[in-house]
């Protein structure tokens, strides 16, 4: 086993994500703990809200359509806990937040956002002005985000929502609050914290939205010059000022994450609050919006996780490096390792690197692909094989 850095005081967080579809059946969730646990991890970062959908008993959200041949008593997030707090393991759940569908078809269930809260949705830039009249509640609206997401996937995951709507992040905090409240976790871990891209969000109460939060900053005849132009083009305020228009979308995600960490301390003070997040921190901040870095200083997350997932060695000590620099403390970093873009000797390698840097810990992406494509060895589960390894496990 690699030592620890030197000066470590902390335990070490050995974490997996694990995708909604092993959540799916009992067996299943059974068999994730009792290998995870086998291989040496010790937290499990479990994706319980996947889609705008729920894993778990919700307040807020539908059960997800993956469960539609459980019990109908099925717990999913229940049944992880016990089954991994039995053998020591920390179970955190995993949200993610503003990305609410990456399906063909739009959602079967009338309560999903997509359906019920068309309103809430985000749009890109290509579609923002010829759906700018359009009703959300109008099928048009919906179908052309849907046939969008479907011819730009190499741009984005599906369908948003947007992170200026009042009402979406209210949704996002009630689902991690109500999480906080009712399960005996020992975490939330926040993704897809962030705009899918710089394109994002066109749509009508976005634009509107900034309007409103920049005209306090302009001097009256500008202010009216620009609300000339708007009645004409509503992109007249966002492209007049891209400077602004950037600082209010990254200030609607910090304004979430800001809101969520406090609304899951006033419950449980002792959850971490976490976050997947661009391992690049430059992109994360000026494509994404997502200042994960001013996070950590205000004191508004507990550990930043960067997605360093890249094969290339030098690239994830530099990004782990920043990471950790940034946090001011390892622990409040856990590396991301994307596992199924390396080797096997390679995720080894990251872990080393990892711990050298002074990370608090590694998480690995994914626990699904390890134990359905990770490589075996000898008759060896990939998964037993890093613990072997890395982990001191015999």
């Amino acid at each position: 086993m690699t030592p620890a850095a030197p000066g470590r005081r902390f335990e070490e967080v050995r974490g997996l994500w694990v995708v909604r579809s092993t959540l799916e059946s009992p067996e299943r969730i059974e068999d994730m703990v009792a290998q995870a646990h086998q291989a040496g991890f010790n937290t499990l970062l479990v994706q319980v809200r996947g889609r705008g959908d729920a894993f778990y008993r919700s307040r807020w959200e539908p059960r997800s359509e993956e469960l539609a041949g459980a019990p109908a008593g099925f717990d999913p997030l229940a049944l992880v806990i016990r089954e991994a707090h039995a053998r020591g393991m920390a179970v955190h759940a995993w949200v993610v937040t503003n990305l609410v569908w990456s399906g063909d078809a739009l959602p079967r269930s009338p309560d999903h956002i997509v359906n019920a809260e068309p309103d809430w949705l985000a749009v890109p830039r290509e579609l923002g002005r010829d759906l700018y009249r359009v009703n959300p509640f109008d099928h048009r609206f919906v179908e052309a985000l849907l046939h969008y997401a479907a011819t730009h996937t190499r741009t984005v995951e599906g369908i948003y929502t947007s992170p200026s709507s009042p009402g979406a992040q209210e949704r996002a905090y009630d689902v991690c609050t109500d999480l906080a409240e009712h399960y005996d976790l020992d975490g939330i871990h926040l993704d897809y914290i962030r705009y899918p891209s710089a394109d994002f969000d066109y749509s009508r109460g976005a634009l509107e939205r900034f309007r409103t939060w920049v005209a306090a900053r302009l001097a009256p005849a500008r202010l009216q010059e620009l609300d000339a132009a708007f009645e004409k083009d509503p992109y007249a305020f966002v492209d007049a000022l891209p400077g602004p228009w950037g600082e209010f979308r990254r200030a609607q995600i910090t304004q979430l994450v800001e809101r969520v960490y406090n609304g899951v301390k006033a419950r449980r003070p002792s959850l971490l609050v976490s976050a997947a997040v661009f391992a690049d921190a430059q992109e994360a901040y000026t494509n994404r919006f997502q200042d994960w870095r001013g996070w950590l200083k205000r004191g508004i997350l507990d550990v930043a996780v960067p997605m360093a997932y890249t094969d290339d060695e030098a690239r994830f000590r530099s990004e782990v490096r920043e990471a950790v620099a940034s946090a001011g403390r390892g622990e409040r970093v856990w590396a991301g390792i994307g596992a199924w873009i390396n080797t096997f000797d390679g995720t080894l390698h990251e872990i080393d690197i990892a711990r050298h840097e002074g990370a608090g810990g590694v998480v690995l992406f994914s626990y699904d692909w390890a134990s359905t494509e990770g490589p075996a060895a000898g008759g060896v589960p990939y998964l037993e094989r890093v613990g072997k390894a890395r982990f001191g496990r015999r």
